[in-house]
């Protein structure tokens, strides 16, 4: 009980901001987060998204803090630097896909766009779902682009790339492909340059870096996650980015 007088002190801090959610959601962020820069986050999470008590458990269940402050300092693309805020992250959790084993990389993004409700909630509300296989055509023939989003707060159309294995070097001219024939064909005058994501199931940071070290494009890999993180691991990792920081 003292721990919990205590918590709900510290919570006080922000009281500003807890004014602004409903008495559950307050209580599930008392409960379930730990430090008081963590509470603020999910805080503003849920008054920004206006999240129901089922989304906002599901974004503590999954590390949602941990995982966005470890993306956050992760070095950027100079495309992407370029653009005021980055909404991306280094993994994403698709614990809701249900898919089948094995599967291909078509499974992965039918069940995408059948659970696309929840795919948007881990991505972001901003994003919004344009169209799957997009067509591209260049030189007279056709390339289609797997999911295509446009992204409210950076203007600009977003491509996502799955692949179910692990990072490969070539899949980044075969991005910086499609974001040249979007930028051509699709953009519109007053958007930004469209941005890439490669979505695999592993990468190599290493191996990322060195492939993507002389692309000028936008573009970002990320790994997905098809179960739920371990909070204590992604927290531990945390801490370390924050004591080197230090």
């Amino acid at each position: 009980m003292k721990q919990f007088y205590e918590a709900y002190a510290n919570y006080e801090k922000v009281s500003p901001l807890v004014t602004q959610i409903n008495w559950t959601n307050n209580l599930l962020i008392l409960s379930g987060t730990k430090s008081i820069e963590e509470k603020e986050f999910y805080l503003r999470l849920c008054i920004q998204e206006n999240y129901s008590k089922r989304e906002l458990e599901r974004q503590l269940d999954s590390a949602y803090y941990e995982r966005y402050m470890l993306s956050k300092g992760k070095a950027l693309p100079e495309g992407i630097k370029k653009i005021n805020n980055n909404p991306f992250f280094d993994s994403y959790v698709v614990e809701f896909l249900d898919l089948p084993s094995p599967y291909k990389e078509n499974d992965l993004r039918k069940a995408l766009i059948l659970k696309m409700r929840d795919f948007i909630l881990e991505l972001g509300r901003d994003f919004t779902f344009i169209d799957e296989e997009c067509k591209v055509q260049v030189g007279g023939e056709d390339y289609a682009i797997d999911l295509l989003f446009f992204h409210r707060g950076l203007q600009c159309l977003v491509a996502f790339e799955l692949k179910i294995g692990k990072f490969k070097p070539e899949y980044v001219s075969k991005m910086d492909f499609y974001l040249e024939a979007l930028d051509r064909q699709v953009k519109k005058e007053h958007e930004n340059p469209s941005v890439g994501l490669i979505l695999c199931a592993t990468k190599n940071d290493e191996v990322v870096e060195y492939a993507m070290s002389r692309s000028m494009s936008p573009m970002l890999v990320s790994e997905y996650k098809l179960q739920l993180p371990d909070k204590k691991i992604l927290r531990e990792k945390l801490q370390e980015l924050i004591n080197i920081s230090e």
